[in-house]
């Protein structure tokens, strides 16, 4: 059996969260927890001004009309989410459904990731990864949320930073 993929399936508006519980209604009375796995509607906390100057927080959806599905692709998978009322189909080419690369997955917010790096801005380290592979440099800046690390190396004897992911370097103090 292959790995379980995210899909979009577009929804009516407003019908998101209906279209959510209904489908993981159908999954759990249909016994395909392992086909279908997951469903999510990405949400966030805005803070509203009002007219009187007071602030609510509000849920925003991020994507309105849209639903995430991780499933395992097969034709009763599709079946079963694109006949839940309030889907109006997969995003992707006709009727076959493209899956969200990992990258996109993460910077979209469906799923999150816990980095733990060994380093701290000013702490040196050597790239592992890339076209400047084994390259030591300097920790100028480090974003865990981003999954960012820049990094200041010397090049052809001149300072040069380079952007990294958080992977592709690790602490030479280990």
């Amino acid at each position: 059996m292959s790995e379980a993929r995210w899909y979009v399936v577009h929804t009516y508006s407003g019908y998101e969260n209906k279209v959510a519980s209904t489908l993981m209604t159908t999954v759990e009375n249909r016994g395909l927890q392992e086909m279908i796995q997951d469903v999510k509607v990405p949400t966030e906390i805005v803070a509203e001004i009002k007219d009187d100057g007071s602030t609510k927080e509000v849920e925003h959806k991020i994507f309105p009309g849209y639903v995430f599905v991780k499933m395992i692709y097969t034709d009763e998978t599709w079946y079963v989410v694109r006949n839940i009322r309030g889907c109006t189909g997969f995003v992707g080419p006709s009727s076959k459904p493209v899956p969200l690369s990992e990258s996109e997955v993460y910077r979209m917010g469906v799923e999150t990731r816990v980095v733990k790096v060994s380093y701290k801005v000013g702490d040196q380290v050597r790239i592992i990864d890339g076209p400047l592979e084994d390259f030591v440099g300097i920790v100028e800046e480090l974003d865990t949320d981003k999954n960012y690390v820049r990094v200041v190396t010397s090049m052809f004897g001149r300072e040069t930073p380079v952007e990294l992911e958080l992977n592709q370097a690790e602490s030479l103090e280990e």
